[in-house]
């Protein structure tokens, strides 16, 4: 299984903006956007600002390549009138999957290697939570189930 944007160590770019008069409802439809755009990562962070003012800070990592359209994003669907953004060195563990079985189905678990040594082990959220919904079942539990299959 391979993630929609592969994740390997290159340099990436840090884009923030802060905003302070954007209605919260804006920003879920912002962060899908950009990540339906290419970003790795988009995320919030709330602030003061002048005046003491509370505000959001709205961080973007996204490849060199992406910045462009990440930009055109920030610029067409939020408030601000600038944008900061600094290279960024990303080192990241190698990764591959294994697939868990559960009474429900098969989860895929990311692994994380560390000179070729699992030192990561997470389930794929997605594939838990619908196997939840689906089963009308604790989401903690498709969880429970799928560590059992992981310590086996």
């Amino acid at each position: 299984m391979k993630h929609q944007h592969e994740h390997t160590d290159h340099e990436m770019i840090k884009m923030e903006v802060n905003l302070d008069d954007i209605p919260g409802e804006w920003l879920g439809h912002v962060m899908d956007q950009l990540f339906e755009a290419g970003a790795n990562d988009v995320y919030y962070i709330p602030i003061y600002m002048k005046k003491n003012r509370p505000g959001t800070m709205l961080q973007v990592l996204c490849p060199g390549s992406r910045a462009d359209a990440m930009m055109d994003i920030i610029f067409q669907e939020t408030t601000t009138l600038g944008v900061r953004y600094y290279p960024l060195s990303v080192k990241r563990l190698g990764r591959q999957y294994k697939k868990v079985e559960t009474p429900w189905g098969v989860v895929p678990v990311k692994e994380g290697l560390l000179n070729n040594e699992v030192v990561q082990q997470a389930p794929e959220y997605s594939y838990c939570k619908e196997i939840a919904k689906k089963n009308r079942i604790p989401l903690k539990r498709v969880y429970q189930e799928v560590w059992k299959g992981i310590n086996h």
